[in-house]
């Protein structure tokens, strides 16, 4: 099902660009004004702020990626306590328990996206220009939220209009052919220079040359398609070469309120503690992410975190990977092993700082406090296309200027060791640049697809562990793509656009 889009305007920077203006849907098809262009952009835009809490499911994109992998627990208050969630990291949904945030979330994404790609062609008063990123922009996102469906289900519907015929359905696509319509989509962002190169303070959180190259690589390497290795090699190297990017001192400050947007951050959601509520999930610009992830009735001695809802505990096997001298440890994890707070499901008192909720982080205006945390979510940093750039080299891709991998590997290290890094240097191969992803990414929703990609996730991900009541196995047939959500294959049946179930 395909919400209603929800109307904004789109002003001069930050959290301002999503602020509400209208609830009246400007008219698909008539003349654009600049205004109206506006307003359909920043509606294309508002599905980065909702998919913590989708369709009232709690199904964010961080947590998405990591609930299955050997990183985090499910934990809440038992296996029931989204029961939808659990059997995900169990590899165990059905069509009927499949968490659907996403679907709905994301197909109207794509809907948005294409009316915004419909209002570009009549336009008014609208210079060339403006059109030509506008376009690049919209091409951009309705590649990443197709991405989001690919990657979650593989065998989707796609569609390029704003409103399908009857009976208002559209023909379900092979994975392999969704990969051809998200790379098109990418190829005609990145032909020429239609998008900005770096954002500033009147364009935060808006789509950039970098962010939709980080997409094409992840796309690419995640398809396995050697043939455009290259092409995103020669990407990865334009973006560790680009001036105004660089890495912060400390990881721990990427995450901060005043580490959004820094030189690291190649693309991040724009998130306002304020609107959300929880009787509507449509509206609003917070997300419920640090409450969901931080331990139930913490009280902090330091007075720095706030309690939360105990899921997603840290595995303690994923704690303990980082050596003692990787300053990473403690700025992607809170150990509260001898802390004060209620113990929940699957408990092992270590849980994520990066998206922890701290005070003063959630001052709402309007809405509920646990649902409108202010924190960015962090969807492309730059030591990703550094070690993109070293695993690709690794594997034998070649582009004019591109340094080492060791170079490339390095650097990211560097950073987490400091004055250690000489005695806790590594050399660059393929098992050494997984494990520094690792590392480097906890928490951030990166680690399940890794493995997938990489042909790792049949033995990594199998296992037994009765203590901690998981138990699975994962199998390429059955677990790389969701079941499709029951309700959607019966608003097919019996007509020419049935969908056909995924294995499960």
């Amino acid at each position: 099902m395909i919400a209603g889009a929800i109307l904004f305007s789109a002003t001069s920077c930050g959290d301002d660009f999503l602020s509400v203006n209208s609830s009246t849907q400007p008219e698909v098809g008539g003349p654009v004004t600049m205004k109206t262009l506006n307003q359909h952009l920043a509606s294309a835009y508002q599905i980065l702020l909702l998919d913590n809490y989708a369709n009232g499911n709690y199904n964010s994109y961080i947590l998405m990626g990591d609930l299955r992998s050997d990183d985090l627990y499910k934990g809440g208050g038992e296996a029931n306590d989204q029961g939808a969630l659990y059997f995900l990291s169990q590899f165990k949904n059905t069509p009927t328990d499949v968490p659907q945030g996403w679907w709905s979330i994301y197909y109207t994404g794509l809907t948005r996206c294409n009316e915004l790609i419909e209002a570009c062609s009549n336009v008014i008063g609208v210079t060339p220009e403006t059109v030509a990123t506008t376009l690049a922009e919209a091409h951009t996102l309705r590649a990443l939220y197709m991405h989001q469906l690919w990657k979650m289900w593989g065998n989707v519907p796609y569609y390029e209009v704003s409103v399908l015929p009857k009976p208002y359905l559209a023909k379900q696509l092979k994975a392999d052919e969704v990969y051809t319509e998200i790379m098109e989509d990418l190829d005609f962002a990145l032909e020429g220079e239609k998008l900005r190169k770096v954002a500033d303070e009147s364009t935060f959180g808006r789509v950039t040359k970098p962010m939709a190259q980080m997409l094409r690589a992840r796309t690419v390497m995640y398809q396995k398609d050697q043939t455009r290795y290259n092409q995103v090699l020669a990407d990865m190297v334009e973006i560790i070469d680009n001036p105004a990017y660089g890495l912060m001192d400390d990881l721990e400050e990427v995450f901060l309120a005043s580490g959004e947007f820094c030189k690291e951050s190649l693309f991040e959601t724009n998130q306002k503690a304020d609107g959300k509520t929880w009787s509507e999930s449509w509206i609003g610009f917070g997300t419920n992410l640090p409450a969901f992830v931080s331990p139930n009735g913490l009280s902090d001695p330091n007075d720095i975190f706030l309690a939360g809802w105990g899921f997603a505990p840290v595995r303690t096997e994923a704690y303990n990977i980082y050596s003692a001298d990787d300053k990473r440890r403690d700025a992607t994890i809170n150990d509260f092993r001898t802390g004060k707070y209620t113990k929940r499901f699957q408990d092992t008192g270590l849980f994520i700082r990066k998206y922890a909720a701290r005070k003063g982080y959630n001052d709402v205006k309007a809405g509920d406090a646990d649902l409108n945390f202010d924190n960015n979510l962090r969807l492309f940093r730059l030591p990703e296309a550094y070690l993109n750039a070293a695993e690709l080299l690794v594997g034998g891709a070649t582009a004019p200027g591109a340094g080492t991998a060791q170079e490339y590997l390095d650097f990211v290290r560097r950073r987490a060791f400091g004055d250690k890094f000489d005695q806790n240097k590594v050399t660059a191969t393929l098992d050494n640049i997984k494990k520094e992803r690792r590392l480097e990414f906890m928490g951030e929703g990166l680690r399940y697809w890794d493995l997938v990609r990489w042909g790792d996730a049949p033995t990594v991900l199998t296992e037994n562990i009765p203590a901690f009541s998981s138990e699975r196995t994962w199998t390429a047939e059955k677990s790389k793509y969701l079941p499709i959500p029951q309700s959607e294959i019966d608003r097919t049946k019996n007509t020419d656009f049935e969908l056909q179930q995924n294995p499960y």
